[in-house]
């Protein structure tokens, strides 16, 4: 049986479980963030901890990752990250404090800090780059889909459960994904992974956990407090450092020599723009459906899920036709400036608009993310070794994750800045203009990754582009032609 399972596909079935979870985690605790506030009597900026423990565990696990992969190999680390991951979301659920629950989520995100770059440098070095188009366009719909049906599975088990069940959910992905995994992916340690890079991760751990400390509590602390200008300040400090040290290292953690790589460069910003814009976009959605029109939290999240559709849609169409006409140059701009469009049209709606146009436009932006990522995610790593495809996959997942923690916090301190309420008639009520504001922010974050898409080679991502099908008469007669040249020989 086990030989009837190509390694490709085992890959791609793990890899997809637990994209998943983690992708899911990202919106999914926010909905039942009120709720464990109230059961543990904690004020409702004290239950930001849970967030914040989270992304900064997150960031000082994810340098390492690709050394781990390459180290012990891609199947043990994957494995043992999804373990700890699953393990972690069960001692979640039955949390006692808010005190325990901090920190079995900071566990969480030791195993969420090494799944994504891990599985994601084994599906690439499973598909070649002409199969990566294929890889990709499955890739694309749980990455999507997981933060789209957070709101609505959150909302549905919080109200209809408990907030507990927000992370007992992972327990069977996690458990199937394992057991899958243990039976039918294939052991491989990558040749000559080096010695561990000490500075590096040191350097790198810490500098990303101090400025992802820094963005996503800045909204809530403010941006003036001590402690978050000297997270974000010392922890830029300390990324700039890692940068200089990498570069000369002989075997570094972070690979940051491969920046100088236009397509890779290119593709990474641009991601990171998009995931900025678009990340933010799912949060401020939210918060304008039920907060702004007084929505409760399952009817928000069944407004927002239409982005998951357009997804599933799009990356259909995307990987089919539009990569292999348009190339990654042109595909990578046009969704970009799709998504920008349709975000900033999120804008004009107002106290009164049909949730139907909210939805459609959901939709559009759904559609035109299938294209950037399917896109950054094919042709990025067309130029990277495999020997580097692990550490590659660590910085692609790194700037992802900043960029996701970026954009909810600017976009937030944009609502902060106009005021999410206002007094009219001497009644306090919803400023719309608040996540108008914050529309157009996301909006120009997408915006500004075309001019990085625009910088792409389709010439050096040739390799992923598929040769497009001739038509069936032409094949026929290609087929019919040796076979009369080689009746004439005889």
């Amino acid at each position: 049986m086990r030989a009837r399972v190509s390694e490709k596909t085992t890959v791609a079935v793990v890899f997809t479980a637990a994209v998943f979870m983690s992708a899911l985690d990202t919106t999914i605790v926010n909905v039942a963030l009120p709720t464990i506030g109230r059961d543990f009597a904690v004020a409702p900026i004290a239950v930001d901890g849970i967030s914040v423990a989270y992304l900064v565990s997150l960031a000082l696990f994810m340098p390492v990752s690709g050394y781990l992969g390459d180290r012990f190999g891609g199947k043990r680390v994957l494995l043992t990250a999804t373990v700890i991951f699953t393990v972690a979301s069960a001692l979640c659920g039955v949390a006692t404090s808010l005190g325990e629950l901090v920190a079995f989520r900071a566990l969480q995100g030791v195993g969420g800090g090494m799944m994504t770059p891990v599985g994601m440098a084994m599906l690439f070095r499973a598909f070649p780059p002409g199969e990566r188009l294929r890889a990709s366009a499955v890739l694309v719909v749980p990455t999507t889909l997981g933060p789209a049906s957070g709101p609505v599975l959150g909302g549905l088990l919080v109200s209809e459960l408990s907030w507990r069940w927000v992370f007992w959910v992972n327990i069977p992905i996690g458990i199937a994904a394992v057991a899958f995994g243990a039976i039918f992916l294939r052991h491989r340690a990558e040749a000559g992974p080096g010695r561990f890079d000490l500075t590096g991760f040191l350097l790198s751990g810490a500098g990303l956990g101090l400025l992802m400390y820094g963005i996503s509590e800045g909204p809530n602390a403010g941006w003036a407090s001590p402690a978050i200008v000297a997270g974000i300040v010392v922890g830029a400090i300390l990324l700039a450092l890692t940068v200089l040290v990498e570069y000369r290292a002989a075997e570094p953690i972070l690979a940051v020599r491969l920046l100088g790589d236009r397509l890779f460069r290119s593709g990474t910003v641009a991601n990171i723009l998009m995931t900025s814009g678009f990340i933010g976009t799912l949060f401020v959605m939210s918060l304008y459906l039920q907060d702004g029109r007084g929505l409760g939290a399952l009817a928000a999240g069944l407004s927002i899920f239409p982005e998951a559709v357009g997804v599933a849609v799009g990356s259909q169409l995307a990987s089919r036709v539009l990569y292999p006409r348009l190339g990654p140059r042109r595909h990578m701009a046009g969704g970009l400036t799709g998504i920008a469009t349709s975000i900033g049209l999120m804008a004009l709606l107002g106290a009164h608009s049909s949730l139907w146009w909210a939805r459609l436009l959901m939709f559009a932006m759904g559609f035109g993310m299938a294209q950037v990522m399917l896109t950054t995610q094919t042709a990025s790593f067309a130029t990277v070794s495999p020997e580097a495809t692990g550490r590659a996959s660590t910085m692609f997942n790194a700037g992802r994750q900043l960029g996701a923690a970026t954009g909810v916090a600017l976009l937030t301190t944009a609502i902060g800045i106009v005021g999410a309420t206002h007094h009219v008639s001497g009644h306090l009520v919803a400023n719309l203009d608040a996540y108008r504001a914050a529309f157009l922010v996301a909006a120009a974050f997408c915006l500004a990754g075309v001019p990085f898409a625009l910088l792409i080679s389709d010439a050096d991502a040739a390799a992923t582009i598929p040769a497009r099908r001739r038509p069936r008469r032409d094949r026929l007669a290609a087929h019919a032609t040796p076979a009369r040249s080689g009746r004439g020989r005889q």
